[in-house]
């Protein structure tokens, strides 16, 4: 066993051990210091006036996994659709402090601005297809590392917008991405010159993003010798719409190597993808 992997598990072992009582906890130190910021946040954004009418609730914690990344290679993602910016904000002050970078997935353009303004002095990086930001400290230095190849497909153009969540998600892990877009089965033919492309280019593993009917994953993996993962999206209407029909149906594929995550989960893709083509992008090093 590593020494890293030493000091995860007595990390571990030390949160799990019982605390002597009356002693605040790293944690309870950690959310008043987040809770106060979240109310300068507050201020800043709204004025003096309207913040008097906005309040901490107790119940609002966040413990950002700030060694994810180093412990098992995907970084931590903060979901900024359920989260208002005030607390985005207080988020990514302490996640950029720990890791210089920050993710954060599903965000609408008045959060993406308001949160950018927040961190006028840092490099901003904007997918407004995907709806996903990221934001680099001013001292932080990518890691050069050699990543996998991961292929990125969709069906349909309506289909884009969550595969190329998983795009960014599986850059900002060090890959290499191609994306081929608008090759469902309705026009299968459009899928055979790229795919033998992607293969070409020793493509490690392949996300398929499909809404409707999603078929279009079952076929690229009755077709690749690489594992392939199934993206279904919310795209579709009437019995089996919003994705359901999706996830059925690349569950119950008959093609041996299609793994499957849940409706619209980009980010999942992305990282999973990215976790195996880095993993073989080691592999070939060694």
């Amino acid at each position: 066993m590593s020494d890293q992997e030493d000091g995860q598990f007595e990390l571990l072992s030390q949160l799990l051990s019982e605390e002597p009582s009356g002693k605040q906890s790293c944690e309870q130190i950690l959310f008043a210091k987040q809770a106060e910021e979240l109310k300068s946040t507050n201020r800043e954004l709204h004025g003096p006036q309207e913040s008097a009418y906005i309040k901490v609730s107790s119940v609002v914690e966040t413990r950002p996994d700030t060694g994810r990344e180093q412990r098992k290679g995907a970084p931590e993602v903060i979901f900024g659709e359920t989260k208002d910016p005030a607390q985005i904000i207080v988020m990514v002050q302490g996640l950029l402090t720990s890791t210089g970078r920050v993710i954060i997935s599903r965000m609408t353009p008045t959060k993406v601005e308001q949160v950018k303004a927040a961190f006028k002095e840092y490099t901003v990086r904007i997918c407004r297809t995907s709806r996903t930001m990221v934001i680099y400290h001013p001292e932080y230095k990518r890691r050069r590392t050699r990543g996998g190849h991961v292929g990125v497909i969709s069906a349909g153009t309506s289909d884009i917008p969550v595969a190329e969540e998983a795009v960014v998600v599986a850059e900002e892990m060090g890959c290499r991405v191609t994306s081929i877009y608008d090759v469902g089965v309705a026009g299968l033919h459009r899928l055979i010159e790229p795919l033998r492309d992607l293969l070409a280019d020793k493509v490690d593993v392949i996300v398929v993003a499909a809404g409707m009917d999603g078929a279009l994953p079952s076929v690229v993996t009755g077709l690749v010798p690489v594992p392939v993962i199934g993206l279904p999206t919310s795209i579709g209407y009437g019995i089996g719409g919003k994705g359901l029909a999706a996830l059925l149906s690349m569950l119950q594929t008959c093609a041996p190597g299609l793994s499957v995550v849940n409706i619209d989960n980009g980010v999942g893709a992305g990282i999973t993808a990215a976790l195996i083509a880095n993993r073989m992008a080691q592999a070939r090093e060694h």
